[in-house]
């Protein structure tokens, strides 16, 4: 099952025969980059579970974790009993190991996109699959973004939750609690993430999950990752996950986003500046040809996913602060 599916996705190698049976289900291969697993019976505790990775491409641990994730049940070592769309995203960028090939993937997920491209057609067909999915499994449903993050951070393991209607339940910070995620960032508005596209279209508990650093395949450390391989495993096998303190992890929220408005823009910070760094008031953050120079005002905020290469228009950074546990 999944050296077929890896080399479907990545070589564009046909595989012989695209369904078949694993411990509890059966799985079948959708389209490259594409993976259904339906249990047999789906058990007392299961989620209809979208699990994605590669979204970005040169985000490799996610998807290594996906790998030994799927080898653990394909050995039997775990038994399905929810059903599951595990997703690799953008294929073309993860064959080149750069992060997107034309324009950010993930910055696409709405259903009046009416750009044209690789990416746009890649979103297009990602959503199609995950209203499909939701659509034959009438249960709980749950999305897990699995991302790593360009900078280093003062909390490498964290979760972006996505601005919607629907109400993260406490049950979910428990768990991703348990899961090693040492912080939680609160989005202030629609963000068209893949994640916000499952939370805000089909009422889904959703969120992106950064799990360390950008690095090669072969050069992540797994090890560290042991509780969100717990928490998949708990997900595949339709149980209850493992639960920790709410108060183990720092909130954050979303004051505003840094946008870089023309092409002559500048962070005015190092950039090995870590992700969730403050600065105090007066602080000069940028300089962008149409805004001029942009300074921290009113109180200190921390400074989350500094990035001066975006396209004009895009967001550079989000200018954040602590708040309390729900």
């Amino acid at each position: 099952m999944l050296d077929d599916w890896l080399a479907f996705s990545l070589d564009g190698t046909p595989p012989a025969v695209d369904r078949g049976t694993v411990p509890g289900g059966r799985y079948r291969l959708l389209a490259p980059g594409l993976l259904e697993l339906t249990p047999d019976a789906p058990a007392p505790h299961a989620h209809a579970c979208v699990i994605s990775a590669g979204i970005h491409g040169n985000e490799t641990a996610p998807i290594e974790l996906v790998g030994e994730w799927l080898a653990r049940l394909e050995a039997g070592r775990s038994t399905l009993g929810a059903p599951v769309l595990v997703i690799l995203g953008n294929l073309e960028a993860i064959r080149r190991g750069e992060r997107f090939c034309t324009t950010n993937l993930n910055r696409l997920f709405r259903r009046d996109l009416d750009l044209s491209g690789p990416e746009p057609d890649r979103a297009r067909e990602l959503m199609s699959a995950v209203d499909a999915f939701f659509a034959r499994h009438r249960l709980p449903r749950l999305h897990y973004d699995m991302h790593t993050a360009i900078r280093e951070s003062r909390y490498p393991c964290f979760a972006v939750d996505p601005h919607a209607e629907t109400r993260t339940t406490h049950e979910q910070w428990r768990w991703l609690a348990a899961a090693g995620m040492q912080a939680i960032l609160h989005q202030h508005r629609h963000s068209w993430t893949f994640s916000h596209y499952s939370k805000h279209y089909h009422g889904a508990q959703a969120f992106t999950l950064e799990l360390g650093k950008v690095r090669p395949f072969g050069e992540n450390d797994l090890a560290a990752l042991t509780g969100m391989s717990r928490l998949l495993d708990a997900l595949l096998e339709g149980r209850p996950a493992p639960e920790g303190e709410i108060d183990s992890m720092r909130f954050f929220g979303v004051v505003t986003e840094l946008m870089r408005q023309s092409s002559d823009f500048q962070l005015r910070f190092a950039e090995t500046t870590p992700n969730f760094t403050e600065f105090a008031v007066g602080t000069p953050l940028a300089h962008d040809g149409e805004a001029g120079d942009i300074r921290v005002e009113d109180a200190p905020v921390a400074v989350v996913f500094p990035n001066a290469q975006v396209e004009v228009g895009a967001r550079a950074a989000l200018l954040v602060r602590a708040c309390p546990p729900p």
